[in-house]
């Protein structure tokens, strides 16, 4: 595997002189798209503000899944398609993404019929690619799998099957095999300008944050992939429409509401073993999960409207008094405030039916838009991680339709195995333990070669993986190592600051540029500050 060159990516984004698709945004939907219209051989630039995977598409739950509470609503189109697509993840990334035993516990007897004829038209949704068969659990067996879970007129649980990811290194992978297609892939390089030719988008300028290099980007086709800020760039692209117009301009109406998520993680005691614990429905009908992941246990999530967008929100004092008040009705010992290791809240781009005013996020759909403007500029919204593929397949599809792209090959990602799973091997370690190099998968051997791999300055952390990060993962500062190739700050934020300048010393070593040791640390107290 070759290392990855930024200079070079530079050269490329500058010399060629005409993309057939320009892509802004690295996240989940981004980077899908990139790694598809790369592999069916189309000339690829894609681009990233900040670090790849830097906004939502980090912040997950860490699940691959149908998504049960999708079922109680009735979309059982969504639900089949995830569910299918799960399966698709687990075989192209084996190293990234396992199967994972969830518990349901009961507490009414009518509760164990109810709940298992519904998780047995889930299982039958998923077909031949199902990863266990629901079960049902006596009071004896539910306690032995789970001897925190509150034993008082507890009748017995369902055990059902899903799978959790790494989210983050999952879309550095797409990332670094999208390169390997082809693809030309830049980080902390924002559009700065769209560029227009007969009222029909025809390319952008960016601008790299490094060296203050602008980049004229021409393609005939460019795809908005940003997530929670669709709108900006959107609007973005009617104001320049207007100053050239030839087509009659639309008024600009948001399509996302954002959907705030927060997630808190305590110590692995809390829930121990390799069971995730799923409350079906709450107080407020949300569904909660405790999931145990790299050696913690994730709590969450939220689903709270939230108008005003910013790269790390924050939690509210009621979302975290939610998370505690429920996970207290379920566990003996329940974790407080003075347990937290990190919180982070991520952002859903969920897009909003006519005249939506975004008061009761839980009922809009999560299924994906592709949305066309007059000018041309191509839409991609919405979905949700697992189907983060046959999002890419559509939102392609629909740029042909629109005579953007000419006819082009069929897809062939639903079998490409990604960066670490394409030369074999077993990945046994569980994520539910914590990281190790395990989650390198084939290139384990690789980061075991580079110096410093017997140094281990962290939990999990050796000098080696920081190096490869710089080298081969596209990491430029040391919050792209802790937060994201390396999980330190999401797990535990006042580990990942007490890290932050040894990491920075090595990665200083590697790229020549200013880690940004500061504001990490800074950013540790953000992830660490309660309401």
């Amino acid at each position: 595997m070759n290392s990855i060159s930024r200079a070079a990516n530079l050269v490329s984004l500058s010399e060629t002189k005409h993309f057939d698709l320009a892509i802004i945004g690295g996240g989940a939907t981004g980077l899908g798209i990139a790694l598809d219209a790369s592999k069916r051989g189309l000339r690829v630039a894609l681009l990233e503000a900040e670090d790849f995977a830097k906004g939502t598409s980090s912040r997950s739950t860490k699940l691959l899944h149908g998504g049960v509470r999708y079922l109680a609503q009735g979309n059982i189109y969504l639900v089949h398609e995830a569910l299918h697509e799960r399966a698709t993840v687990l075989h192209n990334a084996p190293h990234l993404s396992q199967r994972l035993a969830f518990v349901l516990p009961c507490y009414h007897f009518w509760e164990l019929p109810f709940y298992t004829a519904g998780l047995m038209l889930y299982d039958a949704l998923a077909g031949r690619k199902g990863l266990g068969k629901t079960r049902y659990l006596n009071y004896q067996a539910t306690r032995a799998l789970m001897p925190n879970i509150h034993p008082e007129k507890l009748k017995g649980s369902i055990q059902y099957w899903d799978a959790q990811f790494d989210d983050a290194r999952l879309a550095i992978a797409l990332a670094r095999t999208a390169q390997q297609c082809g693809a030309t892939l830049l980080n902390y390089c924002p559009v700065t300008t769209l560029l227009h030719e007969d009222g029909q988008i025809s390319g952008l300028i960016c601008q790299d944050r490094e060296t203050g290099q602008e980049i004229r980007i021409d393609a005939p086709c460019v795809i908005n992939a940003t997530g929670v800020w669709v709108d900006a760039i959107r609007q973005q692209d009617e104001l320049t429409h207007k100053t050239n117009q030839t087509l009659p301009a639309q008024p600009h109406e948001d399509i996302v509401a954002p959907s705030q998520g927060v997630h808190v993680v305590v110590d692995a005691n809390f829930l121990p073993g390799h069971q995730a614990l799923i409350i079906p429905k709450t107080a407020d009908g949300r569904v909660l999960f405790a999931v145990p992941w790299r050696g913690k246990v994730i709590l969450g999530t939220t689903d709270t409207p939230r108008h005003d967008i910013s790269a790390e929100p924050t939690p509210f004092k009621e979302e975290l008094e939610f998370i505690f008040k429920e996970s207290a009705r379920y566990l003996q010992r329940a974790p407080t405030r003075a347990d937290i290791k990190s919180i982070w809240v991520g952002l859903r781009p969920l897009v909003k039916p006519p005249r939506e005013n975004g008061s009761n996020t839980k009922k809009i759909s999560r299924e994906h838009t592709v949305l066309i403007s007059p000018s041309k500029l191509v839409t991609v919204t919405g979905g949700k991680w697992t189907t983060y593929r046959t999002m890419a397949q559509d939102a392609l599809e629909q740029c042909v339709k629109a005579g953007l792209l000419s006819h082009i090959a069929t897809s062939h990602t639903a079998e490409l195995k990604l960066v670490g799973a394409q030369r074999g091997g077993a990945f046994e370690q569980p994520l539910t333990q914590a990281e190790g190099l395990s989650l390198y998968g084939d290139e384990a051997a690789l980061v075991a070669s580079l110096p410093g791999a017997d140094q281990f300055i962290g939990e999990g952390l050796t000098q080696a993986m920081i190096r490869f990060a710089a080298r081969y993962e596209y990491a430029r500062c040391v919050e792209d190592v802790l937060a994201r190739r390396h999980r330190s700050l999401f797990l535990d934020a006042r580990l990942a600051k007490s890290l932050a300048a040894e990491v920075g010393k090595i990665l200083q070593e590697e790229t020549g540029i200013d880690p940004k040791v500061q504001a990490f640390e800074a950013l540790c107290d953000h992830y660490l500050t309660l309401p």
